[in-house]
């Protein structure tokens, strides 16, 4: 038997269905971004990208750069081990005070990325409530998905953002306990969750709310608490979960919530106890970002114009912008092997970085471009962006709308 046989066929079949990753191999630049340099097959090419997750370039922030290396240089490169065996650094202490204040809530407990933390926080919260019912929004990321099967509790997908199918869910649910489990920003389409009017839902009907603010911590907020922050729903909100590979351009995850929640999770949950913990330095740094965060605002502003300046230029271009009230901006294309050769092309004879979102990230027939601006994504590089779309499109024989008046 030729076990290698079994991947290759595995491998065959997301070929054909126009599902096989190809990841770039970039070499970012530190004080040019978005610029970076893309080792293509023919050699090193420069280009631009515009779908990084570090949407507000802190991940080349001086300050952010100065206490990785100085904390580096203090106190070497790993953690050493587990926090149960080799104890917590310290820089990572501070890091728990840091989210637990930028969220207002007793404690924060730090995993090693965004997907662990939902993965391990929502199993292990759910599994320590007796009789609980996981409530989860139909457009949930797939580690909010992975954590509610890992619960092993009965759950209940409602429709997306859809209040009225979720209070009767909550009302046939009775008096059991109940976990309301949703996002903030749905990273794919773009847009915002009712936090207030579910709140005021599991409130009424005695429910534990979790809200992933992965996509708007940093971001949104006056000190970049997210959206609930914004909303100032974020009292009312039982357990926030938040990344820091995001807007704080570092490594990791959290959850943010009640004292003895965080100690819960803590010490029963097998995806925190039994993994090696943030080195100090990734701490250190993602403190220098949150603290900067909390009180700079250029760059949540800049970020916006930003947004809102590629939104226009590239409707005024007539391509097919989704619309969406975030700093997401997707591009409709709704062909997997289409939006694959658009990627590519972009690629390759533009020196345009923006990978391809096909299924099962999105529904067949839904592919799409996902566009992050950051705020140093100027005027121009926002006209070559729309000018080599449009270009891109045309030899694809993707449709255009009709162009409404220039952008202003």
């Amino acid at each position: 038997m030729t076990y290698d046989d079994f991947f290759a066929g595995a491998l065959n079949r997301l070929h054909a269905e126009r599902r096989y990753r190809v990841f770039a191999d970039l070499e970012r630049i530190a004080g040019q971004f978005p610029h970076a340099m893309w080792h293509s097959p023919a050699g090193p090419q420069r280009v631009v990208i515009w779908c990084s997750n570090d949407y507000l370039g802190m991940g080349q922030h001086p300050k952010v750069i100065g206490a990785m290396v100085e904390t580096a240089t203090r106190m070497g490169t790993g953690a050493g081990g587990t926090r149960n065996i080799a104890g917590t650094n310290h820089p990572l202490v501070e890091l728990e005070r840091e989210l637990a204040d930028l969220h207002g809530k007793p404690a924060a407990l730090v995993f090693t990325s965004g997907y662990v933390s939902n993965q391990t926080g929502i199993a292990t919260i759910a599994r320590l409530i007796p009789n609980c019912l996981i409530l989860s929004d139909a457009y949930n990321h797939n580690s909010m998905i992975e954590g509610i099967r890992q619960a092993g509790c009965e759950k209940q997908v409602f429709r997306h953002n859809d209040l009225a199918h979720l209070e009767e869910l909550l009302i046939a649910a009775g008096d059991r306990p109940k976990l309301i489990a949703f996002e903030s920003i749905y990273s794919m389409d773009g847009d915002i969750a009712p936090i207030g009017a579910i709140c005021d839902l599991a409130e009424r009907y005695g429910a534990m709310t979790y809200l992933d603010e992965v996509h708007a911590v940093g971001m949104y907020g006056p000190r970049g608490g997210g959206v609930a922050e914004r909303e100032g729903a974020m009292h009312r909100v039982d357990v926030i979960e938040g990344t820091l590979g995001k807007a704080f351009g570092s490594l990791g995850g959290y959850i943010a919530g009640s004292t003895e929640m965080c100690d819960a999770v803590r010490s029963y949950a097998p995806g925190f106890i039994f993994t090696t913990a943030l080195p100090p330095a990734v701490c250190a740094a993602t403190v220098a970002a949150i603290r900067h965060l909390k009180s700079s605002t250029w760059e949540r502003e800049r970020h916006q114009d930003r947004a809102a300046r590629v939104k226009a230029v590239l409707t005024a271009a007539g391509l097919p912008v989704m619309d969406t009230p975030t700093h997401i901006v997707p591009l409709m294309v709704g062909d997997a092997e289409k939006c694959k050769a658009a990627s590519d092309r972009l690629l390759s004879e533009h020196g345009i970085y923006i990978q391809p979102i096909n299924y099962p990230t999105v529904p067949m027939g839904t592919e799409r471009l996902r566009i992050a601006p950051s705020p140093y994504h100027d005027d121009a590089l926002i006209d070559a962006l729309a000018e080599s779309l449009v270009e891109v499109w045309n030899e694809l024989g993707l449709p255009l709308k009709e162009r409404p008046l220039a952008a202003e």
